[in-house]
């Protein structure tokens, strides 16, 4: 019975300490940030995917995930204060989307202030794909893809998909064709994405450093909402990144300096709330420009 339970524990101590491999795509996004501008801005984003499922980003803050790691122990060991503003790139995109398999549940996830602890919210999409798959093929680098359309979003779309690659899933929210998205761009060219490459990642985690190490530690934990309860709460979120914040805070707290630094915690604020407006002022030309039509009850 000993040497059973110590099986047990043996089996147990690999499995939770067993590390996760994800293969990573990477889809160059083409994209028209500006509704009234024709001027086009370019930003890598990723999709790895799992067993489980599949996570979709901009691969900004992951790429520099190792130097903030860095920089921030760094700053732990000498007891003085780092801008990281100034240090690091800010993404273009601040969204997660996940698609839990096999059902491919859709989670649509931002992260916002709640007081001084950062938390994330999201939304699950129930939109259905309603594919229209064409007898056009295409090579698109090195993939051989096929053609297909469908509406999303208030938005047309035209996606070319490779069977090569066996995953029925690709950037964003899209998914259900039969194979892997290989490119995907709206009739307008408002938003388009395109595969670059793929590799494996060992040791994967979704979370960076930094969402790990976080206040209140939540890491990649959700809190779900409806679909307009978000809408509500991000859209005001946008409007005064510091509005939960901003009570907690005394003259005297404001006035206090950072350790080693001229700088206070007033003036860190200050360039963070200017630096979150400035983030979502930077794009009024949304993916989806529609919401679907949630069918009521009579």
């Amino acid at each position: 019975m000993k040497k059973l339970f110590s099986l047990f524990l043996l089996t147990a101590f690999f499995a939770l300490n067993a590390q996760e491999t994800a293969n990573r795509f990477f889809y160059e996004l083409t994209f028209k940030p500006k509704k009234d501008s024709a001027k086009l801005d370019k930003v890598m984003t990723i999709l790895d995917i799992t067993k489980d499922k599949s996570i979709y980003r901009d691969y900004t803050s992951t790429a520099q995930d190792s130097i903030m790691k860095v920089q921030f122990e760094q700053m732990q060991k000498s007891g003085v204060f780092k801008d990281f503003s100034k240090m690091v790139t800010m993404p273009k995109f601040s969204e997660k989307v996940y698609k839990f398999y096999p059902d491919m549940k859709v989670q649509y996830v931002q992260r916002i202030s709640s007081g001084f602890t950062p938390m994330n919210i999201g939304y699950n999409d129930d939109s259905k794909f309603n594919w229209k798959i064409l007898n056009e093929k295409e090579k698109i680098g090195s993939y051989n893809t096929q053609k297909a359309t469908t509406d999303f979003g208030g938005r047309s779309w035209t996606a070319w998909f490779t069977s090569d690659i066996a995953l029925q899933d690709g950037p964003y929210k899209f998914h259900g064709l039969p194979g892997l998205i290989v490119k995907i761009e709206d009739a307008d060219k408002n938003y388009s994405w395109e595969l670059k490459g793929n590799k494996k990642v060992e040791n994967f985690n979704e979370t960076t450093y930094l969402e790990t190490i976080s206040p209140g530690g939540n890491g990649g934990k959700v809190q779900e909402v409806s679909r307009e309860k978000f809408d509500k709460t991000f859209t005001e979120f946008k409007k005064d990144p510091l509005a939960s914040t901003r009570p907690l805070l005394k003259p005297e707290m404001l006035s206090q300096k950072m350790p080693g630094s001229e700088t206070t915690i007033g003036d860190m604020l200050k360039q963070q709330e200017k630096m979150l407006k400035d983030f979502f002022g930077a794009n009024n030309n949304p993916i989806e420009i529609a919401q679907p039509q949630v069918k009521t009850k009579k």
